[in-house]
């Protein structure tokens, strides 16, 4: 399947008619949203980004979680249902339905999660992100960059490991739609300001996705993050929001995470918050 082949249709909110051109700066064509049915939780509504339903779990967090949106959460955290892409939607909305990440992590997700947007389903999200595969690549580049175009305009934006890329002129037919995420301090390359800036000069169009633990991997003091942001910012299009253990694997933000990321988070407010760990138990 190709990109001319995906669905096209107007944007249908929980909320009434959206104008495709002002619903965000992506690349994403129009096509027809039926929402799924809001979860059976307890929540309220907000607005500002869009309306969303914001659910009490996320509510009593306490910090700068509880207080932001967008907020939203990354399927490769929701590990019960993964590989299907309907009980992965329907989860994520346990967080909010103002934002997802459907992240397709091992090269084997991305042909089911193509499939499954091939189809137009129901997606009440007012931002969506694809996270491109960072593991298990089988793929060569051309033929995973000839995938990812076929979604670029069902999506708000593309999450690409730099590490991965071997390339990097094969990933500019994916515009502004294109994010390149910080690394962590296992990885090596992409993991500071001078590390991305060579990808950023290759991809001028390409936008940020900030991991705040990530870069908290790479140096504790919290310095680095501030240079990604000072170097970055500009092209910030969300955060991805947990705490790490001792292996680097994500883990729920806790307290004392969230309260050092506090600088670095603040700097951020006007973009969506991706969790990729499930909230902390209070």
């Amino acid at each position: 399947m190709y990109a001319a082949e995906l669905p096209q249709a107007r944007f249908i909110r929980a909320h009434g008619e959206v104008d495709p051109g002002s619903a965000s700066t992506s690349t994403r064509t129009s096509r027809t949203l039926r929402s799924f049915p809001e979860p059976p939780l307890d929540g309220v509504w907000r607005a500002g980004y869009g309306v969303g339903f914001v659910p009490s779990a996320v509510l009593t967090q306490p910090g700068s979680l509880a207080r932001h949106h967008p907020l939203g959460t990354s399927t490769g955290a929701l590990v019960e249902q993964r590989g299907d892409w309907e009980a992965l939607v329907c989860e994520a909305q346990r967080t909010s339905t103002f934002a997802v990440e459907l992240a397709a992590l091992s090269a084997g997700e991305l042909p089911e999660l193509l499939h499954f947007l091939s189809a137009a389903p129901s997606l009440p999200f007012h931002f969506i992100s694809l996270h491109a595969p960072s593991k298990g690549r089988r793929l060569r580049e051309k033929q995973l960059v000839a995938m990812l175009l076929e979604v670029v305009r069902c999506v708000d934006a593309v999450v690409v490991h730099p590490d991965t890329i071997d390339d990097a002129a094969r990933y500019r037919a994916l515009g502004s739609a294109l994010v390149l995420e910080n690394m962590d301090s296992r990885k090596h390359g992409g993991r500071t300001a001078a590390e991305l800036a060579a990808y950023f000069a290759a991809l001028p169009q390409a936008g940020f996705c900030f991991d705040v633990a990530h870069a908290a991997s790479v140096d504790e003091t919290l310095a680095e993050g501030e240079r990604l942001l000072d170097s970055f910012g500009a092209r910030l299009r969300h955060v991805h929001v947990s705490s790490l253990d001792e292996d680097c694997h994500h883990v729920p933000l806790t307290a004392a995470d969230e309260e050092r990321f506090a600088p670095l988070l603040r700097r951020c407010r006007d973009v969506p918050w991706i969790l990729e760990a499930p909230l902390r138990k209070i």
